[in-house]
Parts: structure tokens; C-alpha cells; sequence
């Protein structure tokens, strides 16, 4: 049984398509279904903000947020035959974690007045007066986001690993390889020479591979063929070891627009990069409730997938 039939994504507002998904569903959920007026909607926050994008499995829009530089969280839409099926926790929670990486010791938002519930069972709290907004009564909340708090269990439970520079990450890529058992899901829209590519990474990805019958490193590359020019040490190894690393490319364009990157062992730990690109994320030894929906998440491109037969070279 699936635990969720969508997942989240981190949005481009430079990128056509991602920008439109985001009105559209905005436009659906403020402007038709509440009543707001577009011109009020579109406060020109956006090209600043930090967005998230919820698609259900065949890639569709379902909803939405963002995060303000004023550390606001706000435009949270969800289109109405998806509420009520996580959707908007999954999308508040990536915020909030967007939020603890960006080291904000708090966020806010104004939530209307029907869904303080929502947010409170999140651990916000209301403040001052209600008011009103575009004819919908609100009021403000805030969620403390303290660094060491007796209460802030999860980064000292989950084995929270410093994502923050490019010197972090690869540390922390290299510890959850090093802890993986025998199973690895790595998804890199693109597989630069700075990851995967060092005598100490290769040789876990080789001990991996090589750890028993149960062993399985699957690789998701949008373009695998630029790794093969590049020639990338980590297809090499592939090349080598065919039957314990697989790599298959994503061939729909959803799928194609994905702009993340990260790593799942088989003990619950994961490094999650919100832009390929760039070397700032988060990362944890053992947070299953984070790893979950990335672990979905890649399972159901993989089976879309197709195999990257021109990587299979090596007759050896």
C-alpha cells in the first residue's frame, strides 16, 4: 500500500513551466474558488521566495507554497479533490525545513481563520488580533525555530548532518555511503566530476555493490550520456559491476523538470539538495519520515524510466 500518491519538488520561478504551475494553481484556489483579486494575488514577492510544488503521479500540479525572505511561508493552495491527503502538511513541512537550513530561528505566516487548526497542529501559534485580507479574516502565527531547544528533537534524534557548504555535503555524502548496508538510490539530474568521483566514495560504492546477493545501487541520470563523455569514474564502475549498479534516465517531461538531487541508503538516511546545482541542503544518518517520500518518489520515476542501454559498453 502507498503511503502518498504524490510528491513535493522544489520550484524554479526562472523556469516557463514551473513559474505557470505555480499561478495556475493560484489563480484556481485564490482568485476563482476564494474570491481574491489577481492583482492582489500577485504581490511581487515571487521572484525573491523559495517555492515548493506538489505533483501527483502523472505530474500534475496539485498544489503549492512558498517562503519570503522576510522568513513569511504564504500562497499555500491546494487544489480541492487533493485536501485532506497530506498534501499541504508535505508542502508546510519542506518550508519549514527550507527554513531550519536557512538556520531562521523562526518562521511566520497569516493563516485565515478556517485553517488555524492546520497550522497549529504543526506547532504554530496565533498572535494578536484577526484581520482581515483580500475580505478573508486572518490572523498571524509564528513557529520558533530554535537551535538548541530541549524540545528541538529531531536534530539531535535523527543524526542531523551539516548541509550548508560544498564541503558539508560531500562529507555528508560520504558518511551515508559509508554507513548504507547494501542497498543505495542515488537521482542526479546531472552527475558532475565534484560528486561520486573520489577514491573514498568509489570504494564504498564499491563495497556496496559487492555486499552480498542482496545488493542494489540504482541510479536515476537525466542525462547519462554527458556522464559517459565527461567520463565520470562513477559510470566506469557501473560499467563494471552492470548487475549490482543500474542506471536508468526519466523520459517524461515531469519527470524531466525535476530539478533536485539526493541520496537514500537503506538505513533511513538521506541527503536532499532542493537545487542540483547548488551545494546547500539538508541531510540526516536516520529520518525515516523525510526519507519516505523521497524513497516513493524514486521508486515511481524508476519504473518510468527507461534502462540507459548506452552506458552498458565494457564487454569484460
Amino acid at each position: 500500500m502507498k503511503l502518498q500518491n504524490f510528491h513535493v519538488e522544489v520550484a524554479e520561478w526562472s523556469r516557463e513551466d514551473q513559474r505557470t504551475a505555480l499561478l495556475d494553481l493560484r489563480y484556481t484556489v485564490f482568485v476563482q474558488e476564494q474570491g481574491v483579486p489577481e492583482a492582489r494575488e500577485r504581490d511581487g514577492l515571487d521572484v525573491d521566495c523559495w517555492h515548493v510544488l506538489a505533483r501527483d503521479e502523472a505530474g500534475q500540479p496539485i498544489g503549492c507554497g512558498r517562503l519570503t525572505p522576510a522568513r513569511k511561508i504564504g500562497r499555500m493552495a491546494v487544489l480541492p479533490t487533493w485536501r485532506g491527503q497530506g498534501v499541504g502538511v508535505a508542502l508546510l513541512r519542506e518550508l519549514i525545513g527550507r527554513a531550519r537550513t536557512q538556520g531562521l530561528p523562526e518562521v511566520a505566516l497569516d493563516a485565515q481563520v478556517s485553517a488555524l487548526g492546520f497550522y497549529e497542529r504543526e506547532g504554530f501559534i496565533a498572535y494578536g488580533d484577526e484581520f482581515e485580507d483580500a475580505g478573508l479574516p486572518h490572523r498571524s502565527m509564528r513557529l520558533s525555530l530554535p537551535a538548541d531547544s530541549i524540545d528541538d528533537a529531531p536534530a539531535r534524534d535523527i543524526g542531523a548532518l551539516p548541509a550548508t557548504t560544498r564541503s558539508e555535503t560531500a562529507a555528508a555524502r560520504l558518511q551515508l555511503l559509508g554507513e548504507a548496508r547494501h542497498r543505495l538510490a542515488i537521482y542526479m539530474p546531472q552527475l558532475g566530476n565534484d560528486s561520486y568521483a573520489s577514491m573514498e566514495e568509489l570504494a564504498e560504492l564499491r563495497r556496496i555493490a559487492t555486499s552480498g546477493r542482496s545488493a542494489q545501487i540504482r541510479i536515476l541520470l537525466h542525462d547519462p550520456e554527458a556522464a559517459l563523455r565527461n567520463d565520470h569514474r562513477l559510470i566506469t564502475l557501473a560499467q563494471r559491476l552492470p548487475s549490482m549498479i543500474q542506471i536508468r534516465m526519466p523520459v517524461e517531461e515531469a519527470d524531466l523538470t525535476y530539478a533536485s538531487a539526493y541520496l537514500l541508503n537503506d538505513l533511513g538516511g538521506y541527503l536532499f539538495l532542493p537545487e542540483a546545482g547548488r551545494a546547500q541542503g539538508r541531510a540526516a544518518r536516520h529520518d525515516r519520515a523525510a526519507h519516505a517520500p523521497l524513497q516513493q518518489h524514486f521508486n515511481e520515476v524508476w519504473e518510468r524510466a527507461e534502462r540507459a542501454g548506452m552506458l552498458q559498453t565494457l564487454d569484460i
